[in-house]
C-alpha cells in the first residue's frame, strides 16, 4: 500500500518535472534554431547593404577619376604660364565641377613645386605650397595612377570640413613630372549616405584604404583611426583579400560586430557594412520573447495543476498515515534500531583511539621515564591499535549487513580498563569516580560496541558539564528493566550508569535524545549520532538504555545488559605472542602500490632473512612470474591496486598454471566482501611482521609438501 502511494507521488513528481523539462528542452531547441536563423538573416542583410555601399563607392570614385582624367586632358600640353593666363576660365570650370558633385569639396591643379595654379575655391589662388601633402609627393617619383590619400584638415586661409584626396599625376609627353590634379573628397558625404541606408539599430559602415587608414566611419568617430594590418581585421582581409564576413570586436571602439567587407574594383579601397552582435541578439530575444508570451503561461498553468494534484495526493496520504499512527508508534523503537546501525560514530571512535596513541607517544618522549611506565604506554598504544582494527572490522561488518557476534566479558573490568582512556579524552577538569563491585559482572554483548557506547555516554556527559565537573561510572546488578516485563528464563541484568553534574535535560526533550541526528549542541559541535549508537547497541544486545534527569541537577544514563551466570566465564587465553618465523633465504615477491607500506613489509621481512623482490603493480608482478616463476617461493600482494587487483593477479597465476602460492592482504575490498578470498590466505591490515612471516612460511611450506619436498 505504502509502495503504491510512493509510486503515485513519484509519478506526479516526474510529471511535474516533465511539465517543466519538456517545454524547456523544446524552448532550447527552438532557441538554437531561431538564433541560427537570425544570424543567417542578419548575414543576408549585411550582404545586401554591402552591395549598396560598394556600388555607391564605386560610382563615386569612378566619377571623380573620370573628372580628373578630363581635367588632365584639358591642361595637357599647356605650360604653367599658359594655365595661369587661363586661370579665370579654369577656375570657373573647376567650380562648376565641384558644385555638380556633392562628394567634392574642391578641385585643384598644382605645378611641379606644389603651388596651386588653379582651384575651385579662390581666384586667383593664394601663393601657398602644398608639396608636403601626400596627394602631391606620392606622384613625384613615379606614375602610380589614381592616388587616394588620408584624411586632412584644410590649410589656412582655407577652412571647412576635413577631406581626403583623389589625385592624378601631370606629366609631359616624355613622362616628366610637371604637377598634380587633385580632388578633395568629403568623408561626411559617405557618412551621410551610410546614415540613410543604415537605419537599423546597431548598423555599421566603414570605408578605408588597404593599408588600414579609415576614410569614413558610421557611427562617426572623433579621431583618425588606422587599423593594424597585422591585427585581426588585417589578417582576415589578407586571407581573403576580395570579400568576406567576420565577427570581430572593431578596434576603434571595441564593440563586437558581424561585418562584411569588399574591395572596390581596381582601387585600394575597402567598404564594410555590418551589425552589432548585440543588435542581432536583440532581434533573437524579441523573437523568443514572442514564444515565451504564449509558452510561459501555458507551462505555468500545467505545472500548477500538477502541483495542486501532488499536494492533494500528499494530503490524502498524510491522512492515511495519521490513521496508522498508533501502529507506527509500536514500531518506532524498531525504526530507531535500524537507523542506529548507520550511526557507528566512526570519526568519534577513531579520534578517541588516536588520542590515546598520541598521549602515549607524548609521554614516551618524556625524559627519565621508568621502564614500567614505558611498557605501560607501549601496551596502551598496542591495545588502541588492536581496538581500532577491531572497530574497522565491525564497521565493515555493518557495511555488509552481517550480524555481529556477542561475547561474554566482565563489564566491571572493562569499565575499569577504560579509565585512562576516558581521563585523557574528558580532560583534566573532569573528575572521574568509579563505583565497581568486586565480584565478576558477566554480560553477553559485543565488547567493542560496549566500549563505544560507554565513550559516547561519557563524552555526552562532558559536553553537558561544559568540560568541567564530575562523572560517576557505576556497575550494579538489576533484576529487571524499569517499566518493562522480564523475559522468561532471564538471569537479570547488569546496569552500567553514567552520572554527570551537568545542566540536565528538559522533560520535553527526554523522548527525543536517542533519535539519530537529534542534538541540542551548536552547529559543528555534535552530530546527534552518539546516543543513537547507545540505543542501537542496547537493543541489539537484548537490553535497554534509560535516562533520568533534572534541569540544573545533572543526568544519569543507565545501560542495561543481559547478565550470564559466573560459570560461563570463558577461560582466559594466552595472548598470541608466537615468535616470527625466520625466512632462511625464502624468496618473496611483494606487490604493493603504497610505497611506505611496501618498504615496511620489505624491511621487516629482510631482517628475518627473507629475500624480497618489490614491485608496485600486479601487471609487473605477473610479468616477473611468467619470466621465471621458480625464483619465488610465495607471492604477497595487496588486493586493492590501480588496474589489475591482487585478486585478478591470483586468478591469472592459477589460469597460467604457475605453481607459486599467493597470499593476499587488504584493509577492505568490495570484491572480497562479496566473493570471498577464493581459497587464498588472507592477512588483514593492520598486520604485524610476526603474523606476516608465519602466514608466508606456512604458504611456502604447503607448496613444498605438494611438490614432494616436505621439510
Amino acid at each position: 500500500m505504502q509502495g503504491a502511494q510512493r509510486n503515485s507521488l513519484k509519478l506526479l513528481q516526474w510529471m511535474m518535472a516533465a511539465s517543466l523539462a519538456l517545454p524547456v528542452a523544446l524552448f532550447v531547441i527552438a532557441s538554437t534554431i531561431s538564433y541560427k536563423s537570425t544570424k543567417d538573416t542578419a548575414d543576408r542583410e549585411i550582404e545586401r547593404t554591402l552591395d549598396v555601399a560598394h556600388e555607391h563607392a564605386l560610382k563615386v570614385f569612378e566619377t571623380i577619376d573620370r573628372s580628373l582624367a578630363e581635367l588632365n586632358e584639358v591642361v595637357r600640353g599647356l605650360s604653367d604660364d599658359t594655365i595661369r593666363t587661363r586661370e579665370p576660365a579654369l577656375h570657373h570650370r573647376l567650380r562648376r565641377l565641384a558644385d555638380s558633385l556633392p562628394q567634392l569639396k574642391s578641385a585643384w591643379i598644382f605645378d611641379a613645386d606644389g603651388k596651386a595654379l588653379v582651384n575651385s575655391l579662390a581666384s586667383p589662388p593664394p601663393e601657398l605650397g602644398f608639396a608636403d601633402r601626400d596627394y602631391f609627393y606620392a606622384h613625384i617619383d613615379q606614375s602610380i595612377g589614381t592616388f587616394i590619400g588620408v584624411a586632412l584638415t584644410p590649410r589656412p586661409p582655407y577652412q571647412g570640413a576635413r577631406f581626403f584626396s583623389v589625385s592624378r599625376r601631370r606629366d609631359t609627353d616624355d613622362g616628366s613630372f610637371i604637377g598634380v590634379i587633385q580632388a578633395s573628397v568629403l568623408p561626411e558625404y559617405f557618412e551621410s549616405f551610410y546614415a540613410r541606408i543604415g537605419s537599423d539599430p546597431g548598423s555599421f559602415f566603414a570605408m578605408g584604404r588597404a593599408d588600414g587608414v579609415l576614410l569614413a566611419n558610421y557611427p562617426r568617430l572623433d579621431r583618425d583611426v588606422r587599423l593594424d594590418p597585422g591585427g585581426p581585421v588585417g589578417q582576415k582581409i589578407a586571407a581573403s583579400p576580395e570579400h568576406g564576413l567576420m565577427t570581430i570586436a572593431w578596434p576603434s571602439d571595441g564593440i563586437e560586430r558581424r561585418i562584411g567587407y569588399r574591395r572596390i574594383a581596381q582601387y585600394p579601397i575597402y567598404v564594410s557594412a555590418g551589425l552589432e552582435t548585440s543588435a542581432i541578439r536583440a532581434r533573437w530575444f524579441a523573437t523568443m520573447g514572442q514564444h515565451l508570451v504564449f509558452g510561459v503561461p501555458a507551462t505555468a498553468l500545467l505545472f500548477l495543476l500538477l502541483a495542486f494534484a501532488f499536494r492533494r495526493t500528499q494530503h490524502l496520504q498524510a491522512e492515511a498515515a495519521a490513521r496508522r499512527e498508533a501502529e507506527d508508534a509500536l514500531k518506532h523503537s524498531q525504526r530507531l534500531e535500524a537507523l542506529g546501525q548507520l550511526t557507528g560514530g566512526v570519526a568519534h571512535d577513531f579520534n578517541n583511539l588516536l588520542t590515546v596513541i598520541r598521549a602515549s607517544v607524548d609521554l614516551l618522549n618524556r625524559p627519565q621515564l621508568t621502564e614500567e611506565r614505558r611498557q605501560r604506554y607501549i601496551t596502551a598504544i598496542a591495545d588502541s591499535v588492536a581496538r581500532a582494527a577491531k572497530l574497522t572490522s565491525q564497521l565493515l561488518a555493518f557495511a555488509r549487513r552481517q550480524t555481529l557476534k556477542p561475547e561474554v566479558f566482565d563489564v566491571g573490568q572493562r569499565v575499569q580498563s577504560l579509565h585512562d582512556m576516558l581521563a585523557t579524552l574528558l580532560g583534566p577538569a573532569i573528575e572521574i569516580t568509579m563505583r565497581l563491585p568486586a565480584e565478576p559482572c558477566l554480560v553477553d554483548a559485543d565488547a567493542g560496541q560496549f566500549e563505544t557506547a560507554l565513550i559516547n555516554m561519557a563524552t555526552n556527559a562532558r559536553d553537558a558539564m561544559q568540560s568541567k565537573g564530575r562523572i560517576i561510572l557505576g556497575v550494579e546488578a538489576a533484576t529487571a528493566i524499569p517499566d518493562m516485563p522480564a523475559p522468561a528464563g532471564h538471569h537479570g541484568f547488569f546496569r552500567v550508569t553514567v552520572t554527570d553534574t551537568g545542566i540536565g535535560i528538559p522533560a520535553a526533550r527526554l523522548g527525543r535524545i536517542f533519535e539519530p541526528f537529534f542534538t541540542t549542541k551548536q552547529v559543528g559541535h555534535g552530530t546527534g549520532l552518539g546516543l543513537s549508537q547507545v540505543f542501537g547497541f542496547a537493543r541489539q544486545s537484548g537490553g535497554e538504555v534509560t535516562v533520568t534527569s533534572e534541569v540544573g541537577q545533572g543526568s544519569t544514563f543507565s545501560l542495561y545488559l543481559p547478565r550470564v551466570p559466573p560459570d560461563l566465564l570463558p577461560q582466559r587465553q594466552a595472548p598470541n605472542t608466537a615468535p616470527a618465523v625466520a625466512g632462511s633465504g625464502m624468496s618473496v615477491l611483494v606487490v604493493e602500490d603504497n610505497i611506505e607500506l611496501a618498504n615496511f613489509a620489505a624491511d621487516g621481512l629482510t631482517e628475518l632473512g627473507y629475500s624480497i623482490t618489490l614491485v608496485d603493480n600486479a601487471t609487473d608482478a605477473l610479468a616477473e612470474l611468467v619470466v621465471d616463476a621458480d625464483r619465488f617461493d610465495v607471492v604477497f600482494s595487496d588486493v586493492v591496486m590501480p588496474g589489475m587487483t591482487g585478486l585478478d593477479l591470483a586468478k591469472a597465476v592459477r589460469e597460467r598454471g604457475i605453481g607459486v602460492p599467493v597470499v593476499l592482504t587488504t584493509g577492505y575490498s568490495q570484491a572480497l566482501s562479496q566473493d570471498g578470498a577464493a581459497g587464498l590466505d588472507l592477512v588483514q591490515k593492520p598486520y604485524s611482521i610476526e603474523e606476516l612471516s608465519r602466514v608466508l612460511h606456512r604458504a611456502a611450506r604447503l607448496r613444498r609438501v605438494r611438490d614432494g619436498a616436505a621439510e
